[in-house]
C-alpha cells in the first residue's frame, strides 16, 4: 500500500486524531507567526556571501553617515524668532545618540557672528551676507523654507536609525512651534522606516483582500459542491502554517516576499478545489470511505507531482543573486507544501468527521442544466475542435509566442526603489521636496585600498584622478577626497614631503579625516553626479571603472567603485541575465524531476511545451502594457512556468488514467479536460481572484506585479485547456491504438 493509501486509512480509522493533529499545528504556526520580522535595505538587494556586500558593508560602516534632514517651512525663515527656533531644536537633537553632528542656517549665523544669534531683522541679514551664497542658497532656497542636516555615526544599525527617527520626530512634536512653523523629520531613513511600515500594513490588506476575493470566487464558480467555503478554510490553515514555519525558522520577510501571500492565496485553492472536486465526484458513485480512499491513491500523488513542478519553478529563483527575489522563492516553496498538505488532509478528515453528502444535480430538477454542466459540454465542444485542428492551433499560439520573446528584450527594468512606493506616502513627497531643493545629486564612491595609500604618491594619484573625472565628465559635478583636504590645509598645494604630509593631516579636523580615511592603508573618493536614471547611472559605474583602468593607481594600490548607487545600477544587469537565467532553470528542474517521475523524456518534456508559450506571451504583454521589469516582475518566468506546469500536468495525468481505462484518445482527452479543466478552470478563476487583490495595493512594484500574474493565470488556462489538448493529440499520431476519428493514439501505459 502506498503512503496514500495509508494516509487514507488512518484519516479513515481515526478521523478525531487526525483533527487534533491539525489543531495543534495550527496552535504552533500561531505562535511562530508572533516572530514574523521585516527586512528592508542593502541586503534585501545584494547577498551576503558576495564580494560586492562585503566591500559595501565595508564602506557603510567604516565611512558612509546617514543623515537625518529637518524641513522647516514658515511664511518668513528669516524671522530672528525662527532661527532661535530653529538653533534650540538643533541644540536637542545634537544630544541624541548616534548624532556626531549638525549643520543649520542657525548654526552658520553663529558661527560668523561671534557665536552669537541676531536678535533684529537688520543683524541678522548683515549676518546673513557673511555666509557664502552658494552656501547660502543651499541650506535657505526661499524665505518659506530651510533645512538642517543631522550626521549619523557610520555603521549605525536599522534598527537603532529607525528607533533615532521616533525620538526625534517625537522632539520635533513635543516642541512648541512658532505661529504659522511646520516642521517635518525627512531623509532615507524615514524613508525607509514608513516603508517598511508601509509593506507591514500592505501585507495584513492583501491578504485580507485576497481572500475576500476568494471566498467571492468560490462562491460563484464551486457551487456545485456540498461545504463550497472549505477551500477557502484550508488555504488560510496553509496560510497560517507558512507564516508559522518562517517565524520559527528566523526569516524576515522583503517587499518582494509580501506579494507571495497572494500568489500562495491563489495556488492553495487550487490544491484545496482539486481534492475537494475529485472527493465530491467519488462520493457521488461510492461510500465516504471509498471516496476518501480513491481521492487520495489517485488525486493525492497527481496534484503532490503537480505541486512539486511548481515547487521547481520556485526553487530557480533559489539562485537569483537578490535576496528579496530568492526570499520571494523560498516563502512560496514553503506555502505550497503547506497549502498541499493543508488539503490533503483537511478534504477527507472533513468528509469522513461530517459523512460528507454531494449536492444533487441541478439536471435532475425540471432538466435544468448548472452553469458547471453547461461549462462542462461547452469545453468539450472546443477541445473537439482543438483535438480535430491541433497543427493550425498551435502555429497561431506559437506566433503569438515568438513576437513576445523578441519584444522580452525591449522591456526596460526599473530598479529605483522611490517608483517602488506609493507616490503620495508623506516619506516620498517630503524627500522629493528635500531633493529638490537640495538640487540633489547621487554619490559614488570609490574605496581606495593598499599598502602606501595614504602616501605622497596615493594622494597625488587621487588628486590627478578627480581632476580628470570633473574635465572630462559632464555628469559628475564636484567631487572629494583626502587629497581635497591636504590641499585645502596645506596652502592650497600638495605635500612634496612625507613630513609635510604628517603634517598637513595633523590640521585636518579629525571628524573629517576619519571620514575620508582609514589608517594609512585604506582612503574613499566620492564623485557627485546630477541627478539621473538608474540606466544612465549603470554607464556612468562602467565608466568610471574604465577610467580607473586607463589612469591605473600606484603599484600595490587597487581602487574599487561602490556604494548604494552602484548596488542600485548593477541591479540591472543581475535581473536582466537573472531572468533569463532563472526561466531557463525552471525548465530544467521540471523536465528532471518529471524524468525521473516517469522515466520517459516524451512525458517529461509533454507538459512543458505549453509552458513555453506563456512564457513568450508573457513577454508580449510585458510589452504592450508598458510594463517594467522590477525585483518582483523578475520571478514571473519562472513563478508561471511553476503555476502553468500544475494545469497541463494535471490534465496530462488525468488523460494518461481515462486511457488506461480504455477509452480512445480523443474521448480520453475530451474528458480529461472536462473534468480537470473545468476544476482548473474554477481553481484559476479563483486564483484570478487571488493575485487581483495584488492590484489594490499602493506599492507600484506588487501592483503591476498583479496585473501582469492575473494575465499570466489566464494564459495558464489558454495553455492547458487549448495548447495541451493540441499536443497531446499531435503525441498521439505517432502510433498506437486506433482512436475514434481515425486519429492514431499512443499508448499512455
Amino acid at each position: 500500500m502506498s503512503i496514500f493509501g495509508h494516509i487514507a486509512e488512518g484519516i479513515i480509522r481515526r478521523p478525531r486524531l487526525a483533527a487534533a493533529a491539525l489543531v495543534v499545528a495550527l496552535l504552533l504556526s500561531f505562535v511562530g507567526m508572533t516572530f514574523v520580522g521585516m527586512e528592508t535595505g542593502m541586503k534585501t538587494y545584494v547577498r551576503e556571501d558576495t564580494e560586492r556586500y562585503n566591500l559595501l558593508s565595508h564602506y557603510t560602516t567604516t565611512y558612509q553617515s546617514e543623515s537625518l534632514m529637518v524641513l522647516v517651512e514658515a511664511d518668513n525663515i528669516l524671522d530672528p524668532a525662527v532661527i532661535d527656533f530653529i538653533d534650540d531644536l538643533e541644540t536637542e537633537i545634537q544630544k541624541e545618540r548616534y548624532i556626531t553632528g549638525t549643520s543649520s542656517i542657525a548654526g552658520m549665523i553663529r558661527g560668523v557672528n561671534g557665536g552669537l544669534l541676531p536678535t533684529s531683522p537688520g543683524e541678522l541679514r548683515i549676518a546673513l551676507d557673511r555666509i557664502p551664497l552658494e552656501v547660502r542658497s543651499r541650506y535657505v532656497p526661499s524665505n518659506t523654507m530651510t533645512i538642517f542636516v543631522a550626521t549619523l555615526e557610520p555603521g549605525v544599525s536599522q534598527e537603532s536609525t529607525f528607533a533615532l527617527v521616533h525620538t526625534i520626530d517625537a522632539r520635533i512634536h513635543g516642541k512648541e512651534h512658532p505661529p504659522g512653523v511646520t516642521v517635518t523629520l525627512t531623509g532615507e531613513a524615514p524613508f525607509s522606516e514608513q516603508m517598511s511600515t508601509a509593506m507591514g500594513t500592505s501585507m495584513s490588506t492583501l491578504i485580507m483582500a485576497a481572500m475576500v476575493l476568494m471566498v467571492i470566487a468560490v462562491g460563484i464558480f464551486f457551487g456545485h459542491v456540498r461545504y463550497r467555503l472549505l477551500s477557502v478554510g484550508i488555504v488560510a490553515t496553509g496560510l497560517i502554517f507558512t507564516f508559522g514555519i518562517i517565524g520559527w525558522s528566523g526569516m524576515k520577510i522583503s517587499m518582494a516576499v509580501i506579494a507571495a501571500f497572494p500568489v500562495l492565496i491563489g495556488i492553495g485553492i487550487d490544491y484545496a478545489i482539486q481534492f475537494h472536486a475529485r472527493f465530491d465526484e467519488e462520493a457521488r458513485k461510492s461510500s465516504v470511505a471509498d471516496a476518501v480512499r480513491t481521492t487520495l491513491t489517485k488525486a493525492g500523488p497527481s496534484v503532490m507531482y503537480a505541486m512539486l513542478a511548481t515547487a521547481m519553478g520556485f526553487l530557480a529563483l533559489w539562485i537569483s543573486p537578490l535576496p528579496m527575489i530568492a526570499g520571494f522563492g523560498i516563502v512560496c516553496v514553503i506555502g505550497i507544501a503547506s497549502c498541499y498538505l493543508a488539503a490533503l488532509f483537511i478534504v477527507p478528515t472533513f468528509g469522513v468527521l461530517f459523512q460528507y453528502r454531494p449536492l444533487s444535480s441541478a439536471s435532475s430538477h425540471a432538466g435544468e442544466k448548472s452553469m458547471i454542466e453547461r461549462y462542462d459540454e461547452g469545453i468539450g465542444r472546443v477541445v473537439g475542435w482543438v483535438a480535430h485542428n491541433p497543427i493550425p492551433v498551435l502555429l497561431i499560439l506559437g506566433l503569438a509566442a515568438f513576437v513576445g520573446f523578441q519584444m522580452d528584450n525591449v522591456v526596460p527594468i526599473n530598479t529605483d526603489e522611490k517608483t517602488f512606493v506609493p507616490p503620495d506616502m508623506p516619506a516620498k513627497v517630503q524627500l522629493d521636496k528635500v531633493s529638490r531643493m537640495m538640487e540633489s545629486m547621487s554619490g559614488m564612491p570609490v574605496l581606495v585600498r593598499g599598502d602606501r595609500v595614504v602616501s605622497v604618491d596615493g594622494i597625488r594619484w587621487m588628486d590627478e584622478f578627480q581632476r580628470y573625472e570633473e574635465e572630462h565628465n559632464s555628469k559628475i559635478i564636484g567631487s572629494a577626497s583626502l587629497a581635497t583636504w591636504v590641499r585645502q590645509y596645506n596652502g592650497g598645494v600638495l605635500p612634496a614631503t612625507d613630513g609635510e604630509l604628517e603634517q598637513a593631516l595633523e590640521r585636518i579636523p579629525p571628524d573629517t579625516r576619519k571620514r575620508y580615511m582609514n589608517g594609512y592603508s585604506e582612503a574613499i573618493m566620492e564623485f557627485y553626479y546630477v541627478s539621473m536614471t538608474n540606466q544612465a547611472g549603470m554607464s556612468q559605474v562602467d565608466l568610471l571603472r574604465r577610467d580607473l583602468d586607463y589612469l591605473s593607481p600606484p603599484p600595490g594600490v587597487t581602487a574599487e567603485v561602490t556604494g548604494m548607487s552602484e548596488m542600485f545600477t548593477n541591479l540591472i544587469r543581475e535581473i536582466s541575465a537573472g531572468k533569463t537565467v532563472m526561466t531557463v532553470i525552471a525548465f530544467v528542474l521540471i523536465f528532471v524531476f518529471l524524468f525521473v517521475v516517469y522515466w520517459k523524456a516524451g512525458k517529461a518534456v509533454t507538459p512543458l511545451v505549453p509552458i513555453v508559450l506563456i512564457v513568450g506571451w508573457n513577454g508580449l504583454i510585458m510589452y504592450m502594457f508598458g510594463i517594467d521589469y522590477t525585483p518582483l516582475t523578475a520571478t514571473l518566468g519562472s513563478m508561471s512556468i511553476g503555476v502553468a506546469s500544475e494545469y497541463t500536468i494535471l490534465i496530462m495525468e488525468r488523460a494518461y488514467e481515462e486511457r488506461a481505462n480504455g477509452l480512445a484518445l480523443i474521448p480520453a482527452i475530451q474528458y480529461s479536460v472536462q473534468r480537470i479543466g473545468t476544476a482548473i478552470t474554477v481553481s484559476g478563476l479563483t486564483t484570478v481572484f487571488g493575485f487581483a487583490a495584488l492590484m489594490l495595493s499602493d506599492f507600484g512594484m506588487i501592483n503591476n506585479f498583479g496585473a501582469v500574474t492575473v494575465i499570466s493565470v489566464g494564459f495558464a488556462l489558454i495553455g492547458a485547456i487549448i495548447a495541451m489538448p493540441a499536443i497531446l493529440v499531435l503525441l498521439g499520431i505517432s502510433g498506437g491504438p486506433q482512436a475514434e476519428g481515425g486519429q492514431e493514439a499512443l499508448s499512455f501505459g
